[in-house]
């Protein structure tokens, strides 16, 4: 699908929201954003997100995280909507903005739309799409999914842990990671390297092939 990707500056919009009219890099201004596209308002699936990222806000604001939501109805109807999400989800308040994208220009420019789903007229229709954008404007991760699949905000929150702790070490996340697990040593790094930057030492897995490439540490 082409547009943007994963290395690419998002465009800086100048968009209307529920909470004001504002410019992307404005709202992001120094820190991070997740930045995620809806099918349609009054929608089930769509419903379900909005309200369990509500819920999750808290825990992004910690991480230095900005929400923006966009979804191609006006501001009206996504004010209207929030009703609907704060009363599914009980708990939560919906205190991020929601872009207004009635004329789909956003969806397009971010690269939030279906590659195959179609409304009545043959007009594309937005995919259930998420970016997450780092302080230099910059996509570090895209998740696309259909409109029948919803997302899970653990596995937001946990890519983001993963995005924001390799940018300060020189690490990578194996499989499955979680925070608080054994990262990888990066493979740039000689073990005389490794051993200076990492004190509280590291391990190394034997494997047949007799390369010390596989090497875990905690921070």
């Amino acid at each position: 699908m082409p547009g943007l990707t994963i290395g690419d500056t998002i465009p800086n919009l100048e968009i209307e929201t529920t909470l004001g009219k504002f410019k992307i890099h404005d709202y992001i201004g120094n820190g991070w954003a997740i930045i995620f596209s809806h099918p349609g308002d009054f929608t089930p699936v769509c419903t379900t997100e909005l309200g369990k990222m509500a819920l999750y806000a808290e825990e992004f604001k910690k991480r230095g995280v900005k929400l923006l939501g966009v979804s191609c109805e006006d501001v009206k109807s996504h004010i209207e909507w929030i009703k609907d999400i704060e009363a599914y989800t009980p708990g939560c308040e919906v205190n991020y903005p929601i872009a207004a994208d009635t004329n789909m220009e956003i969806i397009q420019l971010l690269n939030m739309v279906d590659p195959v789903a179609r409304d009545t007229s043959g007009n594309q229709l937005p995919s259930r799409a998420l970016h997450i954008i780092g302080p230099d404007k910059k996509i570090k991760l895209s998740f696309l999914y259909p409109a029948t699949t919803g997302r899970n905000m653990e596995e937001v929150l946990r890519v983001l842990e993963s995005l924001q702790m390799v940018m300060k070490h020189k690490v990578a996340t194996p499989v499955n990671w979680k925070p608080g697990e054994p990262v990888v040593v990066s493979p740039s790094l000689s073990n005389e390297e490794a051993k200076k930057m990492f004190p509280q030492g590291f391990q190394t897995k034997h494997l047949p092939s007799k390369k010390e490439y596989l090497r875990f540490t905690k921070l």
